[in-house]
């Protein structure tokens, strides 16, 4: 018994030896542990740069001008004095009138990067494109620019199963498309009204953006293809007159797409009133009234534009009229556009077809908002829905050579855009495999 107690009592013995020599052994000859640092490569900061400065350099306030703000109020607010303020105004108003703030339109300090944050420059923006800078950090200048603009060019294609407008839309793009399409190309030559199902169309086009993130829709129409009653029409964007940068929309043959006047001077509208010689009204005791213009009537601020090519003869507010336009076109024709809330052109300006004119408003005598479009024909108001009217000029005998040496390339690029119903009978496959091959070109301006 004794023997076999001491024999354990001596394994224990032998046990704690061992581990105390394994413990000696670890501290007299530590392993090194090894920490691997990772090498901390820091990305280059990139530079955020608007209106043609690095706004890192500034504390950057951004607002929009609300009513009853001013110029001189805006900076007071920001802790500039009023001598200063005067002096800012004095030296940039060659350049931009500071009294021509508009409510609800986007402005910018930029302001010094200290406890003070006193501003440096102001910039407004009247529009998505155009920014005016008035600097006065050092000296005091001010001047007008634009924000960079990119048009891509794409292509898109459609089949027609009751409207083209619904069409585009379940394709993800511009109802602009299908107005230019059928209110500015082919007014003329396709009734859109009466498309027939399986009605097909392709289209070269531009979008435009500016900075290259703002998309503000579709620009022009390159060129299109629509197939309508299994027949084709060809529509080529040609320059006629660079001078004045007129453009219209020829075909294969370079005959004009196009009439020389618009059929209304207001998109999206509805006619309220027709041209009418017997017309009674009952505010006048159901007299007959003769009514020369045809009414469109559209909301408030709704843009009017001139039907056609010409030269503005009248912009003014008289009587009845309110304010109104007249435009001479040639010696046969002139239009009116009466009831404007304000006017946007001035006597002896010259326009063209589809320049905004003035907006609709309700001044003079009407009972809502509308424009009175008139017509006149060899000094007399006739009915325009009632005339033959001409077709829009013509090209040259010497522009026709270089505008069918101008359309052969794009009119392959064309002619090269598959539908995708012919792709997916050519290659057999699920129409939700095969896409448009859209190609796209960046112009940058």
């Amino acid at each position: 018994m004794d023997r076999e107690r001491n024999s354990r009592l001596g394994n224990k013995y032998i046990i704690l030896v061992l581990i105390a020599l394994v413990l000696w052994a670890c501290k007299e000859d530590p392993k090194e542990e090894i920490v691997e640092e990772e090498a901390v490569v820091e990305a280059p900061v990139k530079e955020v740069v608007e209106f043609g400065f690095n706004l890192d350099d500034f504390v950057v306030k951004r607002d929009t001008i609300k009513s009853g703000d001013s110029f001189g109020e805006i900076l007071e607010r920001n802790n500039v004095g009023y001598p200063k303020i005067f002096h800012i105004a004095e030296k940039a108003k060659d350049t931009f009138d500071i009294r021509r703030l508009q409510v609800g339109k986007p402005y910018t300090l930029l302001c010094s990067k200290d406890s003070l944050e006193l501003p440096q420059s102001f910039i407004y923006q009247p529009n998505l494109e155009e920014y005016v800078v008035i600097n006065f950090k050092d000296s005091i200048h001010a001047y007008t620019s634009k924000k960079p603009i990119t048009y891509i060019e794409k292509v898109a294609t459609g089949v027609i199963n009751s409207s083209i407008s619904l069409t585009l839309e379940e394709q993800g793009l511009s109802p602009r498309l299908a107005y230019k399409l059928a209110d500015e190309i082919y007014a003329w030559t396709i009734d859109f009204r009466r498309l027939q199902k399986g009605d097909r169309f392709k289209v070269i086009y531009t979008d435009k953006y500016i900075d290259d993130s703002i998309y503000t829709g579709v620009h022009d129409i390159k060129a299109a293809y629509f197939e309508h009653n299994k027949e084709a029409f060809y529509a080529f964007e040609f320059m006629t007159d660079s001078v004045k940068e007129i453009k219209d929309y020829f075909n294969e043959e370079a005959k004009n797409l196009r009439r020389a006047f618009l059929k209304a001077p207001v998109k999206f509208s509805r006619i309220s009133s027709r041209y009418n010689l017997k017309r009674r009204i009952a505010v006048y005791g159901y007299r007959v009234r003769a009514h020369k213009g045809t009414d469109f009537a559209a909301p408030i601020g709704t843009p009017i534009m001139a039907t056609a090519n010409g030269t503005v003869t009248k912009s003014e507010r008289r009587g009845g009229n309110g304010n109104y336009v007249k435009i001479r076109h040639n010696a046969t024709y002139e239009t009116q556009y009466l009831h404007m809330r304000k006017r946007n052109v001035k006597v002896g300006q010259f326009v063209k077809q589809g320049d905004v004119i003035g907006w609709v408003g309700m001044t003079g005598n009407t009972g809502g908002p509308h424009v009175c479009y008139r017509f006149w024909v060899n000094g007399r108001q006739v009915d325009p829905f009632k005339q033959k009217l001409p077709e829009a000029k013509p090209i040259s005998d010497s522009l026709k050579v270089k505008y069918l040496d101008f359309i052969q390339p794009i009119r392959k690029q064309l002619d090269d855009i598959h539908f995708l119903e012919d792709v997916f009978e050519e290659q057999n496959q699920p129409e939700h495999i095969i896409k448009q091959n859209n190609n796209s070109i960046s112009l940058n301006h």
